[in-house]
This record gives C-alpha cells, structure tokens and sequence, in this order.
C-alpha cells in the first residue's frame, strides 16, 4: 500500500489481511465440512473488503456475488446432497472462547463504525486525488476487468465453469449412488 494513505486505512487493511489469513487458517483446519464452509465465507468477505480497500470496487462485489454468493450456496448444495454434515461436528464453534472473541471483534467493529462517524469531514475520509479514480473515471470500472476476461481469459474462463458443472453433476451421481446403498 502506498505510504500516504491515513493510518485507518492501513489500519483496516491490515486487520482485513489478518482476519483473511486466521479464516483461512480455520477453514482448512475444521473437521466438519459445512463449518469450514462459513470460514471459507469469512474469507471471501474479508478479500473484497481488501479488494474495496485497494479501490477495486467492482472486483470486491463480485467477490462477494460470485465466490461468497453463488460458488458457497453450490458447496453447500454439495455439502447437503452427500450428507457430509452432522449436528455433532458443528460444535467446534459453540465454546466459551469463541463467543468472547466474536464479543471483542464485534465490539472492536462497533468502536471503528462509531469513530469513523464522528470524524470531521467526509472528505478526511477519502483516499488522495489520483489514487485510482482518474483511470475508473475516464475508462468505466467493468472495461478493464470484462475486456481481459472475455478476450485473452475466455477459454480458462469457461473451462472453469465447465469444472463446476462437473463438479455438481459428479455430487448428484454420488449422492443418487448413496441413497441406492441404503435401499
């Protein structure tokens, strides 16, 4: 990050990065898969804040419609149709020291939200002139994103749609496979 940017940005960006790096942590620790798959969400919701944070607007939206939206309500399909979940799996994240550490970090939230309200200006809250905006401003936040992905990207673009879909397909078969076990 740039040198001259106020100290709560780097200040957030920073806890942004750290909150990114403990989900993920968590995510590839848990046992059960639907836990994990809340961490992943964190994660997401972490990375596009850091994506608003880099003045990369659109790409922190679509972070959160496509990867924390839509790609986690596919796992979570997933999750449900193979019967990966127990109620007893779930209570890694029901003990003591979880709940006071969601109490500190919703409470540090709430005194960031309550100080960032009561600053002077709006315009102290702005990042420096140039830092970004002039090239959105005269090219369009979606051109240089769009024009890349459907271009040089298009082919690993839809490869990679065609892997999901296969990925559902090969859930449902293994699912149908499953309950034909138990008959």
């Amino acid at each position: 990050m740039p040198e001259h940017l106020p100290l709560f940005y780097v200040f957030n960006f920073y806890l942004f990065g750290l909150v990114a790096i403990v989900s993920a942590l968590l995510f590839v620790t848990r046992k059960s898969p639907v836990t994990a798959a809340l961490w992943l969400v964190n994660t997401m919701f972490s990375l596009a804040a850091l994506y608003v944070m880099l003045d990369a607007q659109f790409i922190g939206a679509m972070q959160v419609l496509v990867y924390a939206g839509a790609i986690m309500v596919v796992f979570l399909f997933v999750i449900m149709l193979l019967n990966l979940g127990h109620p007893s799996e779930l209570a890694d994240a029901r003990g003591r020291g979880w709940q006071m550490a969601a109490a500190l970090v919703g409470l540090a939230l709430l005194a960031e939200i309550f100080a960032l309200s009561r600053a002077q200006s709006p315009e102290s809250l702005e990042l420096p002139a140039g830092y970004a905006a002039r090239e959105i401003m005269a090219t369009g936040a979606i051109t240089p994103v769009a024009g890349p992905l459907f271009n040089e990207y298009l082919l690993a673009f839809e490869v990679t749609s065609i892997l999901l879909l296969a990925a559902v397909v090969g859930a449902v078969v293994l699912g149908k496979r499953r309950s034909g076990d138990a008959r």
